[in-house]
C-alpha cells in the first residue's frame, strides 16, 4: 500500500460504519452475501488446505502433516506453505466465486493421544513441536508482504480436541495446568508470531461447556492477536441445541456464541437464513447488543481486507494466474518434502538396498498411493512399486486374495455388468480381489478392472470406484462366514446386507439383517499370503508394504480401533519374512502402530505418512541411498496399547500420558530415527544456563554421512513436571566427523502453571540430556531452577479448578459463560492446597449437585476433617455449605470429593 493510503483497519471501519445493522448480521454467516451499494463482492469462508489445496481439483499434493513435521524443518514447512499459498490464489485466479482465501489449515491440536481418528491431519505430541510446526506452515500460506496476507490461515480445533467418537457431545477436562502447558501452546505461537489470522472452534465441549461458548477460550487466543478471526466448524451451531442441548432456542445458543467471541457461523452451507434469523431474534429478544454484532462482522471484514480484497491494486500477489498449479518448482518440493519424512526405525544392515538387486514390492500399499478427506487431487502419483521398478527388476503383489463369488440364488458367479452394476446374472468366471483391512472391514474389486465396489444410499451396488473415498465411505464391507464356510456380505455405510434378485440377478444391498442376506460360495483363485511368499522367495530382498487407508479404521468421525497392525496384514508379513529374512517393513501409515516382534524380525522397519504424488520416488530414494534418511518421529509409538492411556481423559498430568509423564518404555520414542551413519552424543554443555545455546559434542563413526537431528531434552525430578524438549538442531556430519553443535534452547517452555503466579519456571531440578530421541540416553548434566517470586501462601478464596495438587476431578462449568469447578472422576477426588495463609474458623464451600444421589465435601487439614453435604433440596443450584474449619490456623487443606458433588471455591465465611 501506498504511505499516504489508509490503514486495513481504517478502511475496514470506514466501511463498517455505512453497513447497517442487518448488513452486520448478514456477514456472520460463511456465506456473506454481495452488497454492491457498498463495493462488496460476495465471499465465503473457508478453503482446506491441510497438506495441500483440497477439494478443487488438481493440486500439488504433499505429505500428511504428521509427515511434514517427520521432517523437523521449518524452512521446509514454510517452503510448502508458500506453495500451498501460491496454488490456492491460483484456483481463485480461475474461479473467484468458489475459491476463498480465508484458508482453514494448519490443524494444531497436539497428538495426545494415538488412536485419535484424525490423526494424520495434527503435527506432533508435544505441543510446542506442534506450535513451531504450525507456525512454519502457517507463515507460507500467510506470505511475506507485511500488509496484504496471500491467504489468511485459521488455526484448527479450539481447544481439547482429539477423539471422534462422541466429539459433539463429550467434554475434555482440563485442569488449569494442562491448559496453560499443553493445550494453548500450539495456538499462541502462530498468532502471536502473526503467522495465522484466525482459529476454528472445536466440537467438544471443555470442562463441561461448548468450546463455541467458551469465552475464556477467545480471550486466551486473542491475548495473542486481538483482531483474529473466530469461525465455528461445519454444523457446529446446530449441535449447541442439538445433541448437546445447551440452550433451548437457537437465539440463546447464537447470541452466547458471539458474546463469547464467535465471529462466523460455518452452518447449512451456503444457506444462511436460519443463522441470519437466530442473530435477528436474539437483537429483538435483547439477549445481544448491536455492538456484538459489528464487533464480530469487524472481524470478518478485516480478514477480507488482509487478502487485498478492498485493496487490489496494491495486491502484491495479483501477478498469480491459474498456470501456477503443479509446477516443476512444486514437483520438486513434493519429492523433497516426502524424502524429508521418511523416517527409519530399525536397520539391521539391510539398508540401503544393494544396486540392482532383485526386488519383491509386495502388500496392500505396495501398488498405490493413498488419499485422505483432506487431501487435493494430484497430478500424479507414483507408489512404491512404480518407483523400485525404475531402478530395480520387480515383482509386485497387493496381497489381496482372489476368489470368485457364486450366488446360491441364482447360481452364477457375481460379476461387473456393462453399466458398471454388480450382478450374478449369466455365466462367468470373474474373479473378485478381495482385500482385508482389518476389524471387519474388506474392500473388494473386479480384478480385470482394478475397480471397487461401491455400495449406495438407495441400495444398489456399482463397481466403479477407483478408491475408497467419500464422507460415508460406501465402497467398505463386512463378511459374515457362515459354518458351511458360504459368505454373507454386508454394506458397512448403510448397515444392510447384500442380497441377489433370483429374477434379474442383480446385486443389492437392500436386506435388512442377516437372515435375509444372499450366501456366496467361495472359491479360492489364489491366496495373497501364498502369492507375497512366492514373490519373497524369488527377490533378494522384499518391501512389504502396510499401513492403513485414510478413509478406514480411523478418519474424521471415527476413531481407530487398535494401535495394532490388522491380523490380515500381519499375515502377510509373516509370509514374507517366513520366505525371505531380507525384508523391509514399510508403514505407510497416518498414525503409529504397536509392531511387536514384527519388528524385532524384520530386516529394517521404515515409516512414511501417505507422502503424496512422490510417495513412492521418496521412499526408494531412502532406502537405495541416494537420499540420507532425515526423518524423525514426532510423536510416541508405544510398545503396548494400554500405555497410550485412555482416549477421553485429557489430563495428561495426572494420568500420567504422553511422553511428558508417561512411567512407560515406548517402542520408539519421539524424535526417534536411524541415520545410515552412526552418531555418538559425546557431551554437552550450558556455558549460559538456560539462556543458552546448548553446545553438544557428536561424531558420526560411520562411513556414511549421518543427517543426525540433535535434541537437548529436560527432565525433572518432579514427575508431575515430567519431561520437556529444550531444543533441536540439525547437523550433517560427514564420516569420522566429530562437531560441536550450538543448539539454541527454549526455557519458556520448562515453565509450569500456578494461580499466583501464571506461567513461570518452577522450582525444581532437571536432568539436562543430549540425545538422538526422548529416550533421553546420553551425556547429561544437572541444573535447577526457581520461579522469578518465591511462592507466598495463598491466600482465600480458594478456587477448585486452581488446586497446585489434584487427582480423580473433572473439570465442570459454573454456568454457560465462564467458571470452571471439580466434581469426582468415579466417584472420589481430591484436591490439594500444600500453603495457604492460616484458615479461619469458618468456612463457606460453594457447592452444586446436577446428577446422581449428591456427595459430600470433606475438608483435612492439621490432622483433622470436616464433612460438607449439599442440600438436596438446592438440586442443580450453586449454593453455600458453612462448615466449621477442623483446624483453625492450618497452613495446608486437602479436599475429598466424593459421588457427584461439584465444588467452585472455599472462601472464609463472614
Amino acid at each position: 500500500m501506498a504511505h499516504d493510503a489508509p490503514s486495513l483497519e481504517a478502511l475496514v471501519d470506514d466501511l463498517l460504519a455505512r453497513l447497517g445493522d442487518a448488513e452486520c448480521v448478514a456477514l456472520l454467516h460463511q456465506a456473506n452475501p454481495a452488497m454492491p451499494d457498498h463495493g462488496l463482492g460476495a465471499f465465503h469462508t473457508g478453503a482446506e488446505a491441510l497438506h495441500g489445496v483440497a477439494w478443487l481439483g488438481t493440486a500439488t499434493v504433499f505429505p500428511q502433516p504428521v509427515g511434514m513435521a517427520a521432517a523437523w524443518d521449518a524452512d521446509l514447512l514454510r517452503e510448502i506453505g508458500d506453495a500451498v499459498g501460491t496454488e490456492l490464489r491460483a484456483k481463485r485466479a480461475a474461479d473467484p466465486e468458489r475459491v476463498s482465501l480465508n484458508c482453514w489449515a494448519p490443524v494444531v491440536n497436539p497428538l495426545r493421544h494415538p488412536l485419535w481418528g484424525r490423526g494424520e491431519e495434527g503435527s506432533s505430541e508435544d505441543p510446542h513441536v506442534t506450535a513451531w510446526c504450525g507456525e512454519a506452515y502457517a507463515a507460507g500460506l500467510r506470505g511475506d508482504d507485511a500488509t496484504v496476507w496471500k491467504t489468511v490461515p485459521t488455526l484448527k480445533h479450539l481447544l481439547a480436541y482429539n477423539n471422534e467418537t462422541d466429539r459433539c457431545t463429550s467434554s475434555s477436562s482440563l485442569p488449569p495446568r494442562v491448559l496453560h502447558e499443553y493445550d494453548l501452546p500450539p495456538f499462541l505461537g502462530p498468532l502471536a508470531s502473526g503467522a495465522a489470522g484466525g482459529i476454528m472452534a472445536a466440537y467438544n465441549l471443555v470442562n463441561g461447556r461448548p468450546a463455541h461458548t467458551s469465552a475464556e477460550l477467545y480471550e486466551a487466543v486473542r491475548a495473542a492477536q486481538p483482531d483474529l478471526l473466530a469461525v465455528s466448524d461445519a454444523y457446529a451451531p446446530t449441535n449447541l441445541t442439538g445433541a448437546e442441548r445447551a440452550y433451548a432456542t437457537d437465539a440463546e445458543s447464537h447470541a452466547a456464541a458471539i458474546r463469547a467471541g464467535l465471529d462466523s457461523f460455518t452452518d447449512r452451507d451456503a444457506d444462511s437464513s436460519h443463522t441470519v434469523a437466530a442473530i435477528t431474534a436474539a437483537l429483538e429478544q435483547g439477549l445481544l447488543d448491536v455492538a456484538d454484532v459489528r464487533r464480530a462482522a469487524r472481524r470478518v471484514l478485516l480478514a477480507r481486507a488482509r487478502t487485498g480484497e478492498f485493496t487490489p491494486d496494491a495486491d502484491p500477489y495479483a501477478h498469480i494466474t491459474a498456470d501456477d498449479i503443479d509446477t516443476p518448482a512444486h514437483r520438486d518440493l513434493a519429492r523433497r518434502a516426502a524424502t524429508a519424512q521418511v523416517t527409519v526405525l530399525e536397520n539391521r544392515g539391510l539398508l540401503p538396498l544393494r544396486a540392482g538387486s532383485t526386488l519383491a514390492v509386495v502388500g496392500p500399499l505396495a501398488t498405490v498411493v493413498k488419499h485422505d478427506w483432506y487431501s487435493g487431487t494430484p497430478p500424479y502419483m507414483v507408489s512404491a512399486a512404480d518407483a523400485a521398478g525404475e531402478a530395480h527388476p520387480v515383482t509386485a503383489h497387493d496381497g489381496a486374495d482372489r476368489l470368485r463369488l457364486r450366488s446360491r440364488t441364482t447360481g452364477l458367479t457375481l460379476t461387473r455388468a456393462a453399466d458398471g452394476a454388480l450382478v450374478a446374472d449369466q455365466p462367468g468366471d470373474d474373479v473378485v480381489a478381495v482385500t482385508d483391512r482389518g476389524h471387519d472391514m474388506l474392500t473388494l474389486a473386479d480384478d480385470a478392472t482394478g475397480l471397487l465396489w461401491r455400495g449406495s444410499d438407495d441400495g444398489m451396488v456399482h463397481v466403479d470406484a477407483t478408491r475408497p473415498e467419500g464422507w460415508v465411505t460406501h465402497q467398505v464391507f463386512a463378511r459374515h462366514v457362515h459354518d458351511d464356510g458360504s459368505w454373507s456380505l454386508q454394506h458397512r455405510g448403510s448397515r444392510r446386507w447384500v442380497r441377489v434378485e433370483a429374477w434379474g440377478g442383480l446385486a443389492s444391498s437392500t436386506a435388512e439383517d442377516l437372515a435375509a442376506a444372499e450366501r456366496f460360495d467361495v472359491e479360492v483363485v489364489s491366496s495373497g499370503a501364498e502369492e507375497v511368499a512366492r514373490a519373497a522367495a524369488g527377490a533378494d530382498a522384499v518391501l512389504m508394504v502396510v499401513g492403513n487407508d485414510p478413509h478406514i479404521n480411523g478418519r474424521e468421525t471415527t476413531d481407530r480401533p487398535s494401535l495394532d497392525l490388522p491380523d490380515a496384514q500381519r499375515r502377510l508379513v509373516e509370509a514374507a519374512l517366513a520366505a525371505n529374512p531380507a525384508t523391509a517393513l514399510i508403514v505407510i501409515s497416518s498414525y503409529p502402530y504397536t509392531l511387536g516382534d514384527l519388528a524385532d524380525r524384520a530386516g529394517a522397519v521404515v515409516w512414511s505418512s501417505h507422502a503424496g504424488q512422490e510417495l513412492g520416488h521418496a521412499l526408494l530414494d531412502v532406502l537405495d541411498g541416494r537420499a540420507e534418511p532425515a526423518g524423525r518421529l514426532p510423536q510416541t509409538w508405544w510398545a503396548d496399547a494400554k500405555h497410550a492411556g485412555d482416549l477421553f481423559d485429557y489430563d495428561i498430568i495426572d494420568a500420567r500420558m504422553t511422553w511428558w509423564y508417561s512411567p512407560h518404555t515406548p517402542r520408539y520414542p519421539l524424535g526417534h530415527g536411524l541415520t545410515y551413519g552412526r552418531v555418538e552424543y559425546r557431551d554437552i554443555s550450558l556455558p549460559n544456563g538456560l539462556a543458552g545455546p546448548a553446545v553438544v559434542r557428536v561424531a558420526n563413526e560411520g562411513d556414511r554421512p549421518a543427517h543426525e537431528l540433535v535434541q537437548v531434552y529436560a527432565a525433572s525430578t518432579d514427575d508431575r513436571i515430567g519431561r520437556r524438549l529444550l531444543g533441536h538442531q540439525r547437523v550433517v556430519l560427514a564420516p569420522g566427523e566429530e562437531a560441536t553443535v550450538p543448539v539454541e534452547l527454549h526455557p519458556a517452555r520448562l515453565r509450569t502453571w500456578t494461580a499466583a503466579r501464571g506461567l513461570d519456571l518452577p522450582a525444581t531440578t532437571w536432568r539436562i540430556v543430549a540425545a538422538s530421541s526422548a529416550g533421553m540416553a546420553g551425556p547429561s548434566l544437572e541444573l535447577t531452577t526457581a520461579p522469578a517470586t518465591p511462592d507466598a501462601p495463598l491466600p482465600l478464596p480458594l478456587v477448585a479448578w486452581h488446586a497446585p495438587d489434584w487427582s480423580g476431578v473433572v473439570g465442570v462449568a459454573v454456568d454457560h459463560v465462564r467458571g470452571t469447578a471439580y466434581r469426582a472422576r468415579s466417584g472420589a477426588g481430591r484436591l490439594g492446597w500444600p500453603s495457604v495463609e492460616p484458615l479461619p474458623a469458618r468456612l463457606a464451600m460453594r457447592l452444586r449437585v446436577t446428577t446422581g444421589l449428591g456427595g459430600d465435601v470433606e475438608i483435612r487439614c492439621g490432622g483433622a476433617s470436616v464433612l460438607g453435604t449439599p442440600e438436596q433440596e438446592r438440586r442443580g443450584e450453586w449454593h453455600d455449605v458453612v462448615v466449621d474449619c477442623p483446624a483453625p490456623g492450618a497452613t495446608s487443606l486437602e479436599v475429598r470429593l466424593t459421588g457427584t458433588v461439584e465444588l467452585a471455591e472455599i472462601r472464609q465465611e463472614n
